[in-house]
């Protein structure tokens, strides 16, 4: 989908606005502190873009994924810092403290908000994009990765050093491994490794005083609270020590459709009751999805996804014993190599390269609204019905139902700052989505509106008390801050959802790190009051 670039100009005159809003002598004392805080023999200005640049607006945009938020009348920022070397996101965080601009940390743009790169106040973009290296160490299964890298990127060099290894982490091959890893890091491998925070071993970071510090001298506290609290509420993550995990050479995946009319109802019922207690190799997602064929004539499909950590005939005779009814057979199944099936999962055809891998931004970007559930009981036939009939009352929609149970029951929920673990049967991910052509940010309203009215109908049958969400899956709705304040009781209502019994920990962690709570955002964790 191509973007109007009649709205971009407006970019332009947004950051201006915004300059003036903070005085013009204020950005210009900001811009020449940058060189004096950076001791890189890379130079800063190489780094710094403002809207007088030619580039701003297209690096502005290139990393913008949402257009729902981007096309807001939301406030664009006053300048980019597409750091270069650590030492540039060293002067952007001393600069922009110094000089009272709001700092916001974006390594993919995949923010389902847009907080990385959106705020109400004036304020600067640390685009980490640029800082991607990853250094893969066989000999000890273990790599560093740059949060600018993509998982996409990640998979890939595993893939150059070794066929029997791999990493828990997101399907989308965009995603950007700062803050991916941050909020959890969800994929098809979480059932026998966990998610991608799991496996982290060590980081470096950068606090609001500019040092860089390691899991060793940032404390055995902020440590627990990065993996799984999201980082943008503490510091900014420069790179991750990851554990690679096994994987075998060959792995089969397979998908499996069923409508309505051929039974869909009954076989996602009975997803629900096998899928979070198949064995650890085994994930099999559940994806429905609207079809309309023609004036009323609508239906749902219902795809059943799987990964099995073996191969075809391995995973025939487990299917065979544990869900004989979806009836999968030898032709339902692809054996191929491990990153190939990234590939599969981020639906790249059969037989495509593998350099897909490697291309770093979202192309095809629509205007979207997401939301998230955890489901701890069965949902019942009737809340099936329920949600196909939302689902075609849409028809704009996907919806993802991804199984617990294996590695997932085994942590427990303080074990990292990511606390949604035993109890949970599947999480699911409702994602609504337009182009320009069916109204652009026109049509805003109507379609947030719409999602807000299935997540309701679907209330009855998920978690309560709270109502829990996933961090990655950022939403707004269930609860946020104005851009520059954090006031501690609205923090405690979205926390909550999304962190459970951790937030107070993680609020104890921030007023150790970062105690004047300069890292901030409308879902930002406040420090612990005295």
């Amino acid at each position: 989908m191509k973007i109007s670039s009649s709205i971009f100009p407006l970019v332009s005159i947004f950051s201006l606005l915004l300059i003036s809003s903070a005085t013009s002598s204020d950005f210009d004392d900001f811009i020449r502190c940058l060189p004096q805080q950076s001791n890189s023999s890379v130079p800063i200005t190489d780094a710094i873009l403002t809207p007088n640049n030619s580039t701003f607006q297209s690096i502005y945009q290139l990393r913008a994924n949402n257009l729902r938020t981007f096309l807001s009348a939301t406030s664009r920022p006053v300048a980019i810092i597409t750091a270069l070397h650590p030492s540039h996101a060293q002067a952007a965080v001393i600069c922009a403290k110094r000089h009272d601009f709001q700092l916001r940390i974006r390594s993919g743009g995949h923010d389902f908000e847009g907080l990385s790169y959106t705020s109400d106040v004036p304020f600067v973009i640390l685009d980490m994009f640029n800082l991607n290296s990853i250094d893969i160490d066989v000999s000890t299964e273990t790599a560093w990765v740059q949060a600018g890298a993509t998982t996409g990127e990640l998979y890939y060099r595993i893939a150059e050093k070794s066929n029997v290894h791999g990493f828990p982490s997101g399907v989308c091959t965009t995603l950007g491994i700062g803050g991916h890893f941050s909020g959890g890091g969800y994929g098809f491998l979480m059932r026998k490794y966990g998610v991608s925070i799991d496996n982290v071993i060590d980081a470096q970071l950068i606090d609001a005083n500019g040092r860089i510090l390691n899991r060793k001298s940032m404390g055995k506290d902020v440590f627990w609270a990065i993996r799984g609290g999201g980082t943008t509420s503490f510091c900014i993550i420069l790179s991750w020590r990851i554990k690679l995990v096994r994987v075998p050479p060959r792995v089969t995946v397979f998908t499996v459709q069923r409508t309505l009319e051929q039974g869909a109802t009954e076989l996602a019922y009975r997803w629900q009751q096998v899928a979070p207690k198949l064995p650890k190799d085994l994930f099999i997602r559940l994806q429905p999805e609207p079809i309309n064929n023609g004036g009323n004539n609508k239906t749902v499909r219902v795809s059943f996804i799987g990964h099995f950590l073996g191969q075809a005939d391995g995973l025939l005779r487990l299917m065979n014993v544990s869900f004989p009814e979806l009836g999968l057979t030898r032709n339902d199944c692809l054996e191929m190599s491990w990153v190939e099936s990234t590939l599969y999962w981020a639906n790249f055809p059969n037989g495509t390269s593998i350099d897909v891998l490697l291309d770093r931004v979202q192309e095809n970007r629509v205007f979207s609204k997401s939301k998230s559930d955890y489901y701890k009981a069965l949902i019942p036939k009737q809340g099936l019905e329920t949600l196909w009939q939302g689902l075609m009352d849409i028809e704009d929609i996907f919806v993802q139902m991804n199984p617990y149970g294996g590695r997932m029951e085994e942590i427990s929920d303080s074990e990292t700052a990511f606390a949604h673990r035993a109890g949970n049967l599947f999480m699911v991910l409702y994602g609504v989505q337009w182009s320009e052509s069916e109204g652009g940010i026109n049509a805003t309203e109507r379609y947030v509106e719409m999602s807000r009215r299935l997540y309701e109908a679907m209330a009855r049958y998920a978690s309560s008390n709270p109502r829990e969400a996933f961090f990655n899956y950022r939403d707004l709705d269930i609860g946020s801050n104005e851009s520059d304040e954090t006031d501690f009781e609205d923090a405690q209502e979205y926390g909550a959802k999304y962190f459970r019994n951790n937030f107070i920990r993680l609020a104890k962690a921030k007023a150790t790190i970062d105690p004047e709570n300069f890292f901030k955002n409308e879902q930002s964790i406040p420090p612990l009051p005295h």
